[in-house]
């Protein structure tokens, strides 16, 4: 099948199998292996980008279903400087083998946009999609608190 779909910003058409799931389209075809593939079951969330700026696991998502949509994965996620989610998981450390981190910025940069004002127990509540087999999370949650402080202050578009 043809599809055709903005991926970060740049128009892409291809002719693919109707059952290539989207994240191996993002990483096979398209080269962008920021998009991780962790369980292929959507139980970790690393493959974590927004279609039509909603968080959706690409791994349970094919691409013809992404046909005429917008996609952006973590690649596409910073403009000119670091998006407030990476610079946060750079100051507070949120990261540590790296594996998981682009799906749980791409989920919490949506959810930061809608709820700014979120508590600890809310982040981590939104975090229950995700698997981190390194951290246990604390640095995470501060990275996203830091990021949505950021954005409360600059009023960061996301």
């Amino acid at each position: 099948m043809k599809i055709h779909m903005k991926v970060n910003g740049v128009e892409h058409t291809h002719e693919v199998e109707p059952r290539l799931l989207l994240v191996s389209y993002l990483r096979d075809v398209l080269r962008l292996t920021g998009t991780h593939v962790g369980c292929d079951t959507s139980i970790c969330g690393a493959c974590t980008v927004h279609v039509d700026n909603q968080p959706v696991k690409s791994c349970t998502m094919f691409a013809v279903q992404a046909d005429g949509c917008e996609v952006t994965t973590i690649e596409g996620l910073a403009k000119e400087e670091l998006h407030p989610l990476q610079e946060g998981f750079k100051e507070m450390h949120g990261l540590q083998c790296g594996f998981c981190t682009p799906g749980i910025i791409m989920t919490m940069a949506n959810y930061i946009q809608h709820s700014p004002n979120a508590s600890e127990e809310e982040i981590r509540d939104c975090l229950k999609g995700h698997i981190c087999r390194c951290t246990g999370y604390h640095n995470i949650v501060k990275a996203v608190q830091y990021a949505a402080n950021k954005v409360k202050k600059e009023e960061v578009t996301l």
